[in-house]
């Protein structure tokens, strides 16, 4: 038996397939042409990403055998948000997960939405749906969908379900598991508003017509996805309390599995359901962005060839790419600290490693202050993940074990979602 995850990004959209042991069997990948951007507002027309996911599972299941797939999950952009009829047909654009229009939406909602909502802020899709609403009459059949709710809904036929994990930027409470009364306050109408099921719950199967496009069968079953984030913290293999996912991009973002749900609006902390448990996180400034702001990927590779992970240069740098830091220290107005800067880039450079590992253990134990386990280890992702020298700084600092997972693809944590929703 076969499982397919399709992860649609920002760039591009990329499916793989897995076997009953998690082993890839096949990958297929195709780009997507870029969001319109006009000012603040970043659009893309939906019926952009469904051509490009068809064309990618056509292209998988002409490398295997499509009689074997059993089940499929899509993982799309936290955030993203369109308008469609009970039938999938788009009522509005997508509006993207980078879209920076809802500002006064986004006030709004801080006036009546409790503080540990992840639907605070303007990136949340609740202050995109208000953003909408404000400019358009409301429908009688319309339904406010992520992307990965969309695209499954086109998959099987169905729509006006979301998983727990898109719905929680949307505003709904996953520990009661309901949409909140708060919402009224905010005039959303309720029947805008998804019914939400688990990730990896079957929501049904192939349209028949799907199913003969892309040469997979009809009863392929259509399980409810999840965030692009999540299914890459999926994909690492976490599965107990305290494991815990480091990803070392352009940002520093950390995540820890933790028995209870853990929320603190000040660090822009928030919990989502993960199985029985919770991913508790917090996302820095920091990153390989202020990294790049003095050498290049080529210049780095170099240099972290020379470092001496074992000898503390102590520079006490807290490396940022402009004023402003979000977690694990909540000041808008906080500066680059890169000063004194040695005549030597190689110390320059470890000495920024040495800080943003140090913001990694600050963040950390801030997820433990507020409830979450400290890391019983760290699964490192991203482009940083690579460099042996600054893990072995990192784990020198966290005195926690570092790992390298095997995956850390998205569509590989969406295809492990679609094993598990058919018992797998």
């Amino acid at each position: 038996m076969l499982f397919v995850g399709v992860d649609v990004g920002t760039s591009g959209c990329r499916a793989v397939a897995v076997d009953e042991e998690g082993e890839v069997r096949s990958r297929a990948h195709s780009p997507l042409p870029a969001p319109r951007r006009k000012g603040d507002g970043v659009e893309q027309d939906p019926e952009v990403w469904w051509r490009v996911l068809t064309a990618v599972l056509r292209r998988l299941s002409s490398t295997i055998d499509p009689a074997t797939v059993c089940a499929l999950a899509v993982d799309g952009t936290s955030g993203t948000l369109l308008l469609s009829d009970r039938r999938g047909r788009p009522i509005t654009a997508a509006l993207m997960y980078n879209d920076n229009r809802a500002q006064a939406e986004a006030r709004r909602i801080a006036e009546v939405a409790p503080v540990d909502t992840a639907a605070q802020g303007s990136a949340s899709a609740l202050a995109r749906l208000l953003w909408l609403l404000a400019r358009m009459e409301v429908r009688k059949d319309a339904c406010a969908l992520h992307q990965a709710d969309w695209l499954a809904g086109r998959l099987c036929g169905r729509f006006g379900f979301s998983d727990s994990n898109n719905s929680l930027k949307l505003g709904y409470d996953a520990v009661r598991r309901c949409w909140p009364a708060w919402l009224d306050r905010l005039g959303v109408p309720r029947h805008l508003l998804p019914r939400v099921v688990t990730p990896g719950t079957v929501v049904g199967s192939l349209a028949a017509g799907v199913a003969a496009d892309v040469g997979l069968p009809a009863t392929v079953r259509v399980v409810a996805g999840t965030t692009d984030s999540t299914a890459a913290v999926l994909a690492t293999g976490v599965s107990r309390p305290g494991d815990a996912v480091t990803s070392l991009g352009s940002t520093l973002v950390l995540k820890v599995l933790s028995e209870a749900p853990v929320f603190c609006s000040r660090y822009g902390v928030y919990s989502q359901p993960f199985g029985e448990l919770w991913l508790a996180g917090g996302a820095s400034n920091s990153g390989g962005a202020v990294l790049r702001q003095f050498f290049t990927d080529e210049q780095m590779e170099v240099m972290s060839r020379r470092l001496n992970p074992h000898r503390r240069l102590c520079l006490e740098y807290y490396p940022l790419p402009a004023t402003g830091e979000r977690f694990p220290v909540s000041d808008p107005g906080l500066r680059p600290q890169l000063e004194p800067r040695p005549k030597d880039d190689l110390r320059f450079f470890q000495g920024m490693l040495e800080g943003i590992a140090r913001i990694e253990k600050r963040g950390y134990r801030l997820l433990a202050e507020l409830g979450a386990p400290y890391p019983t280890g760290i699964r490192s992702v991203g482009g940083g993940a690579r460099n042996r020298a600054w893990e072995e700084i990192r784990r020198q600092m966290l005195r926690v074990p570092m790992f390298r997972p095997a995956h850390t693809e998205a569509a590989y944590g969406a295809a492990l979602l679609a094993r598990r929703g058919v018992g797998v």
